[in-house]
């Protein structure tokens, strides 16, 4: 999906652009004809090539709205966008819209496949977890499944459950602290984390002497020991 997104993107670079993503206000349809997957509420604070992605993955099937603090109308679902640097808000985020739509299903995406996210947010209310890497059909049949009440998931889930029950001190761990683990394990150094993820190496440093102290380790060494043996 991140991929459609992106040719998306750089078509639009190419020419003038054709439409604006922005929130529908309030008293605006969106649109004339009535869509199967009804009225899909995407909460993203900006455009993105993801969300660009989403949308065409939804178009024609969904009125799809795009907007980080309320949705005019009400939403047959509700996609909360958890990437970009954003996975440590999103159980905020979903208890902000579950008090909003309660009833709503909830479907949370992330910028690639996090199963420590997706458990996290599971485990705490969503229906669904998609992310950008998956196909366009996929991420659709997900929306649809949500609103049939069932539960959308990536099938990794379920050994990466099993593997918590044997490794429970990895589940402890934040989403942010796992990447940053499993680029340790990639042999990069403070320096070049804190120059994929933008962030300065104090705080790279920071996350570490977290994870050391969650996973009872002295070092990156061990630490890096400890994650492996739990993939």
């Amino acid at each position: 999906m991140r991929a459609q997104g992106a040719r998306i993107d750089a078509a639009a670079r190419a020419e003038p652009p054709r439409r604006h993503l922005e929130a529908v206000p309030e008293g605006t349809s969106g649109t004339s004809a009535a869509k199967p997957l009804g009225l899909v509420w995407v909460v993203s604070p900006s455009y993105s090539i993801t969300t660009e992605g989403l949308l065409q993955a939804l178009e024609g099937k969904a009125d799809v709205r795009i907007g980080g603090q309320s949705c005019a109308g009400s939403p047959s679902c509700v996609v909360l966008y958890a990437g970009g640097g954003m996975e440590e808000g999103c159980l905020e985020g979903m208890g902000r819209i579950r008090e909003l739509y309660p009833a709503v299903p909830l479907l949370v995406l992330g910028s690639q496949l996090d199963l420590g996210l997706a458990s996290c947010a599971l485990k705490d209310g969503a229906d669904g977890f998609v992310h950008a890497m998956m196909h366009p059909s996929q991420v659709l049949r997900a929306v649809e499944v949500v609103q049939k009440g069932e539960l959308a998931a990536p099938r990794q889930l379920l050994r990466y459950f099993l593997s918590q029950n044997e490794n429970p001190k990895i589940g402890e761990l934040s989403a942010r602290q796992r990447e940053i683990l499993e680029m340790v394990v990639e042999g990069m150094s403070n320096a070049q984390i804190a120059g994929r993820l933008y962030l300065s190496e104090s705080t790279i440093k920071q996350h570490l002497r977290a994870v050391y102290k969650a996973l009872g380790v002295r070092n990156r060494t061990e630490a890096a020991k400890t994650m492996r043996n739990h993939a």
